[in-house]
């Protein structure tokens, strides 16, 4: 027993010494390597970043090296700086030869973060559908919850923990009509009342067919939405932003981006490269002209440009930022939410 007890004591000091070893060296040695905050100015055509130098002092310049004063750089990026200009009262009545306003560009900005590490979650299996036309300006959440099952959609009352059973068929069967093939293998809402309006989830059945399904005055709104031939979808994103242009993103099995616009339905495939949301995180800062998309690759950081309309690419750039950390033993990752020991 004694011969026992001090193997594992040793082992067990071991097991910290490989984790805390290279845990200390990287927090006390390892400086970070991000790349400079990045965003596409439709006024230049260029990416304009913003970054230290070694004197820590902030360094407004473009991609391709020229330095702008902080007012300058202001003026270049004015939908993400549309504030500061309309109270310098420089706010410009037109940029690019488009006639603007203020509450145009605050209605079409938006951004969306993507990270692996909630796809790779736990998922709890169940959600609350929101009222989508419920009269009232402030979004309130329901007292019940619902499921998919390998049948159908069974809504449980919270309060007694009991089915729902004519509200479960009255889905149920809507769904069915519109050739919705339970169970669902990807769905994807906001179930919160922090926002301006809802539109439900989009989810993927059995077969990989896409749908929008939503609360309408108590009742079912449930709509196929057709795909353009050989898409397969993989993983949803609904958007729900101000502009109300867009349903959602998606991406399909071969790392493709698409947008599912909200009024037509229209699926359109943009420019962006390939995309693996399980690997990699991405950050979009969209505007009334341009999206700037950056994807982490690890080792590197790659902006891309996109336009607004039409979802081409109109330029991109790519950062190194290699990790010099210590490699060792590790508990947790960013692209999941596990504690495990992993090397």
């Amino acid at each position: 027993m004694w011969k026992t007890s001090k193997l594992f004591f040793w082992a067990l000091a071991a097991l910290l010494v490989l984790w805390q070893i290279p845990s200390c060296y990287n927090f006390f040695a390892v400086k970070p390597a991000d790349a400079p905050f990045t965003l596409y100015s439709p006024v230049i055509g260029d990416f304009a970043m913003l970054r230290f130098d070694e004197e820590k002092r902030m360094r407004y310049t473009d991609a391709s090296g020229r330095e702008y004063t902080k007012e300058q750089f202001d003026s270049i990026l004015p939908a993400f700086y549309c504030r500061q200009l309309v109270a310098d009262g420089r706010f410009p009545d037109s940029i690019c030869g488009r006639a603007v306003t203020l509450r145009q560009i605050q209605k079409a900005n938006f951004n969306l973060r993507l990270s692996p590490s909630n796809l790779n979650a736990p998922q709890v299996g169940l959600q609350q559908l929101l009222e989508s036309m419920s009269g009232r300006v402030d979004l309130t959440l329901p007292d019940d919850v619902f499921r998919i099952t390998d049948t159908g959609i069974e809504f449980v009352r919270m309060e007694t923990n009991q089915i729902d059973e004519e509200k479960s068929a009255r889905f149920t069967e809507a769904m069915k009509r519109k050739g919705f093939h339970f169970p669902a293998c990807r769905i994807s809402g906001n179930p919160t009342a922090r926002k301006e309006y809802d539109e439900g989830y989009v989810m993927l059945d059995a077969a990989r067919r896409l749908f929008h399904v939503k609360q309408t005055v108590g009742r079912p709104y449930v709509r196929a939405i057709e795909l353009p031939e050989g898409l397969v979808p993989e993983y949803l994103f609904i958007t729900e932003f101000p502009s109300r242009r867009w349903l959602c993103f998606l991406t399909d099995t071969g790392g493709g981006f698409w947008v599912v616009e909200r009024d037509s339905y229209a699926v359109v495939r943009t420019e962006l490269p390939s995309f693996d949301p399980r690997e990699e995180s991405m950050l979009i800062f969209g505007n009334l002209f341009d999206w700037t998309v950056k994807v982490d690759r690890g080792g590197e950081k790659c902006f891309y440009a996109l336009s607004a309309e039409d979802y081409t690419l109109l330029d991109s750039l790519t950062i190194p930022t290699p990790d010099r950390s210590w490699r060792g033993l590790r508990f947790t990752s960013p692209k999941d939410k596990f504690v495990k020991p992993r090397f």
